[in-house]
Order: structure tokens, then C-alpha cells, then sequence
């Protein structure tokens, strides 16, 4: 991943001469406020007394600037939803004057939980739920522990920490928690507080209760909280035997079983 600074002169967006942009997987693009992919429609002319009502096309500074790099790189280019003033304002931390990372930067960079519910629900590991910069960041106030290790914070304060003690294994039985899981989760983000749902390693169990969340939330097959999800954590692999109880809570969900998790997908 390559970060870069692009600036336009005399209608032509120009790329610094050390980066390849082919070589770039990840470009991100963004300018003050963008916060929609629709195209403008606008009159051509400042006259306001014209019988002209020709409309001209106004992309706007992201979306020009990522339509140009489009044709620079081999993988999709993002535009940031929002732009600066909705990023800075919520992520306030990440923050900063450099234009260029160094690769040994990027390789030292802790990677922070990942968001799930924007500003209400991120996914993470033990690490980061240990990590006190990383609570106050992201203003966690609550903690789904979906493990065997006991963190550090919210111990002892039953309102705040649901703990779920139970192995990555094949023996591991999340079901007799699934209720209170959503019913905690629930209570907390109508409290306004943000929670972190997290096990060892953030692949398998945490991820489970999140797609168990979000079955139980949006009223949604275990396919499409999946889908949600892999688009949030690539990296997610629930266990086959966690699946198999999604696939039951998905029968309490919806009052049947409706995604095969025969497929490859699962």
C-alpha cells in the first residue's frame, strides 16, 4: 500500500513520479466533503437571467480525481464517504501533516479493531482490547469477551463486560449465550456506548457473535450477515461447529433454516 499526495494543474491531475500505480493495491481518494457517488447536474451558465438550460456534469474533486486514476491502476480505486470532515471528525487520531509512508512505518502500524456498526460496534483480538490507546480512541465503554483470557478492563463490572468463556475448538458451544449476547448489545448502543466484540485472535469466535448480532438484529439469513461481515474482515473463519449453532440460531431468527452452509462459502 502506497500513500500519495495528487495535485491538479490546468485540469490534469498529476502523480508523483516515484509511484506506480499499478503496483498500488489499496488508493483511496477523498477531498473535503464528498458523500455520494451521484453525479451533479448543473447549469452551465452563472447567468441566472439565460434561456440556456443546458445541464453540465460536476463530479466533484474526489470523484474526478479517482475517475482519472482509474485508468493509472489495476485495482478499484475508493473514494472516502464523507471526505475529510466526516473522517477527521470521527477519527480524529489518525490525524497527520505526512503525505508519505515509508514502508518500515506501515509495517510497525498497529492495526486498530474493525469497524462493524460505524462509531457503535468494531470486531477485534485480545491485543487490541488490552490496548488502552486503542479504548480511548475509539471511546469503547463496553467489552463482548468471547474467550478463555480475562482483559484487563470492565472486570468485575457485570453492566459493562459480557464475558463468553469458551474454547476455539470444536467442542465450543456458543448457543446458551446467544440471547443475552444480543440483548447486551442492544442495551449498550441504546445507552449511546460503543462496544468491542473480541476473542484471541479475531477470526473465529468473536466473529460468530457478530453474525449472530446482526442475524438477530436486522432480522437476516446467516448468508447475508456473512457477506456483511467478509466485507468488514476478510480474514473471518468461524469453526465448523460454530457455524453449524448459526445455522440453529438462524431457525430461532427467522422460524426456519434457510442458508445451506453445505457450501464451500462456510
Amino acid at each position: 500500500m502506497t500513500a500519495l499526495l495528487v495535485k491538479k494543474r490546468a485540469d490534469e491531475y498529476l502523480i508523483p513520479e516515484s509511484v506506480d500505480l499499478e503496483c498500488v493495491k489499496y488508493c483511496v481518494v477523498y477531498d473535503n466533503n464528498t458523500s455520494s457517488l451521484e453525479i451533479i447536474l448543473k447549469n452551465n451558465s452563472d447567468d441566472d437571467n439565460t434561456d440556456d438550460d443546458n445541464g453540465g456534469v460536476v463530479l466533484g474533486a474526489a470523484l474526478e480525481c479517482g475517475r482519472a486514476l482509474t485508468h493509472l491502476t489495476r485495482h478499484p480505486v475508493h473514494i472516502l464517504r464523507g471526505g475529510y470532515e466526516c473522517f477527521s471528525a470521527m477519527y480524529h487520531f489518525f490525524r497527520t501533516q505526512k503525505s508519505i509512508w515509508m514502508p518500515q512505518e506501515l509495517d510497525a502500524f498497529q492495526p486498530y479493531p474493525v469497524e462493524i456498526v460505524p462509531g457503535k460496534i468494531y470486531l477485534g483480538n485480545f491485543r487490541q482490547a488490552c490496548d488502552p490507546k486503542i479504548q480511548k480512541d475509539l471511546k469503547i465503554k463496553a467489552h463482548v469477551n468471547v474467550s478463555m483470557e480475562i482483559g484487563p478492563f470492565f472486570v468485575g463490572d457485570a453492566d459493562k463486560l459480557l464475558h463468553i468463556p469458551i474454547e476455539d475448538s470444536p467442542e465450543a458451544n456458543i448457543s446458551p449465550f446467544l440471547r443475552h449476547l444480543c440483548h447486551f448489545i442492544e442495551m449498550h448502543l441504546e445507552l449511546g456506548s460503543v462496544v468491542l466484540v473480541f476473542s484471541t485472535m479475531g477470526i473465529s469466535r468473536s466473529c460468530a457473535a457478530i453474525l449472530a448480532y446482526l442475524m438477530h438484529r436486522n432480522g437476516q439469513t446467516l448468508k447475508r450477515s456473512w457477506a456483511y461481515v467478509k466485507k468488514c474482515e476478510n480474514n473471518m473463519r468461524p469453526n465448523r461447529a460454530l457455524v453449524a449453532q448459526l445455522s440453529e440460531w438462524e431457525k430461532v431468527v427467522l422460524g426456519d433454516t434457510v442458508t445451506d452452509i453445505l457450501d464451500p462459502l462456510y
